[in-house]
């Protein structure tokens, strides 16, 4: 069943800025935390996100847009809240279902079985609703004959579906994707993408992330914009496309 329509946002991210240092071997003292913002200023850091302000409603399927390194990545962990603003505030109301870095928090000398009730177990699912929920996990990711295998004989492509049929059956309100279908097979993509769409028609909030304009047009209705850190445009999708397009066919 869909969710109610609200005018109250899920999400409402408020002048956020995000701060690193480009030698990532640097670390930040415990002193630094504490001082001022001009006193920690130093040379070797840079804003990867500066100034972004923007609300999301429930139900709306948002497509962040921009090249490699413009901090799109980083804004979803802002809102899966696993990173901290340097600056502003971001809220999110409701459970997040994070499909950024898939893989990762699996380990990898236990099994496929063990892995699933681990991870499942971690976002909060109770043991006896994994259970319940076990062969649907495993039929969808296509599994069946690796239940006993360690996790790190799978490939790439396998854990891949793993991971996205465990994090897909959560039942946050907000979803966030973060270019996680570029690995695997034609097939399971459209597995994948069916499962997005399943969700997005019983009112989910999607928060998605590709380089695929026919993805971004597929599930999304809104776009975020991001260039040098900097929110560029919050409008339609095509507008945000077409924006897009036009911007990288100059730099070109």
């Amino acid at each position: 069943m869909a969710m109610t329509a609200s005018t109250t946002p899920v999400i409402r991210v408020t002048d956020v800025g995000v701060r690193f240092r480009r030698n990532k071997l640097a670390r930040r003292s415990f002193k630094d935390l504490f001082a001022g913002r001009s006193r920690r200023s130093r040379p070797d850091e840079f804003w990867a996100l500066r100034h972004i302000t923007f609300s999301v409603l429930p139900g709306e399927a948002i497509g962040v847009v921009g090249r490699n390194g413009q901090g799109k990545s980083t804004l979803l962990k802002l809102v899966a809240e696993v990173m901290l603003a340097d600056e502003g505030r971001v809220e999110v109301t409701g459970g997040v279902a994070p499909l950024i870095e898939i893989t990762g928090g699996f380990v990898d000398d236990l099994t496929v079985r063990d892995n699933v009730y681990l991870m499942a177990g971690l976002h909060g699912m109770k043991r006896d609703e994994i259970t319940a929920r076990f062969d649907e996990i495993i039929e969808f990711a296509e599994i069946g004959d690796f239940l006993d295998t360690p996790y790190k004989h799978l490939s790439s492509g396998m854990r891949v579906r793993v991971a996205f049929s465990v994090i897909s059956r959560l039942e946050e309100p907000i979803i966030l994707v973060d270019e996680v279908l570029a690995v695997g097979d034609r097939g399971f993509r459209e597995k994948c993408y069916t499962r997005i769409e399943e969700l997005l028609a019983g009112g989910r909030t999607l928060f998605f992330v590709s380089h695929s304009e026919k993805e971004l047009r597929r599930f999304c209705t809104r776009g975020l914009y991001l260039d040098q850190g900097t929110l560029v445009l919050d409008g339609s999708i095509d507008d945000v496309l077409a924006r897009y397009s036009t911007d990288y066919s100059q730099a070109e």
